[in-house]
């Protein structure tokens, strides 16, 4: 799906960051390394493209823009935590991009997330743009700010280096929810199965902080609290305690639709064993896309 140019910049920037944000987020996440960081990383991101377009002027590719500011943030992100590496690699002008089939473009499209952060950024990057999001080599230069060479330089190395190791075995150890931590967030999803909020409200602080994420921000325990009046009112969810990339979570299935995946998370903070923060991911569901989860 390549992007889509649009004539100026008189567009609904709110609209567009709503239709984009799924996309963007599948781009952030696979560039840090976690759909935890992406979401940070795509918040920022926003932040930044509503900040910048009431001054940024005549706008051609609206979509192209908001890809690039989100390919700079999250470089920016990336230096913070030191992984920064060269952008530009020696350009080979002569390089053709190879053209893939549909099952090694769907294989390159799954790749884990921890797998990508194997390659180095610019090969990252393009091979994202490319096989994850379908970007065109020219889009690609655009985003990424770099000559054709570079780009298709950058795609071949990814691609050849993928091949390479994607039939090796993940050596990271498993993952397992800690006693205490399965203990607190069982609490938590039993009483939240039951539906008995009352006790629920007494497991979170005072001053507890809610990130219903790509919704809206509560704060107090009174505010927060009609968060879970709104879970009373629908049936489907099933809270299972697990681990979202090393993180104690919650899963959330659908009663509805037996054997399938998880359809979003949630994470808790804690406090002197009270809860003090809730990130619930139920209307950003993208970001469960390419995590690395267990029960």
């Amino acid at each position: 799906m390549k992007l889509v140019p649009e004539p100026s910049a008189a567009f609904d920037i709110e609209r567009l960051l709503a239709a984009m944000r799924p996309r963007l987020h599948r781009y952030c996440a696979r560039m840090v390394g976690s759909v935890i960081d992406g979401e940070d990383v795509l918040q920022d991101a926003l932040i930044k493209a509503v900040e910048a377009h009431a001054v940024a002027g005549d706008i051609g590719n609206p979509e192209g823009w908001l890809f690039r500011i989100a390919h700079n943030t999250a470089l920016d992100f990336l230096r913070r935590r030191n992984r920064q590496e060269a952008l530009r690699g020696p350009a080979e002008a002569d390089m053709i991009v190879d053209q893939l089939d549909a099952v090694e473009s769907r294989q390159i499209a799954a790749t884990s997330l921890r797998t990508f952060m194997r390659l180095p950024v610019p090969q990252r990057s393009s091979v994202i743009l490319m096989d994850v999001l379908g970007c065109s080599l020219k889009e690609i230069c655009e985003i990424m700010a770099c000559s054709l060479p570079a780009a298709k330089a950058a795609l071949h190395r990814g691609r050849a280096q993928l091949r390479e190791i994607a039939d090796e075995p993940d050596d990271a150890p498993q993952q397992r929810l800690s006693d205490a931590d399965r203990k607190r967030l069982g609490a938590y999803v039993a009483h939240f199965n039951a539906r008995d909020f009352d006790a629920i409200r007494a497991m979170i602080s005072d001053d507890v902080r809610l990130d219903l994420v790509s919704r809206t921000h509560m704060r107090g325990k009174a505010e927060v609290f009609r968060y879970f009046g709104n879970y009373a009112k629908v049936s489907d969810w099933r809270l299972v305690p697990g681990l979202v990339e090393g993180h104690p979570a919650i899963l959330v299935f659908d009663p509805n639709v037996p054997d399938k995946g998880p359809k979003y998370f949630v994470l808790l903070g804690w406090s002197a064993d009270k809860v003090a923060t809730i990130r619930d991911f139920r209307h950003a569901a993208y970001a469960i896309d390419g995590a690395k989860y267990s029960v």
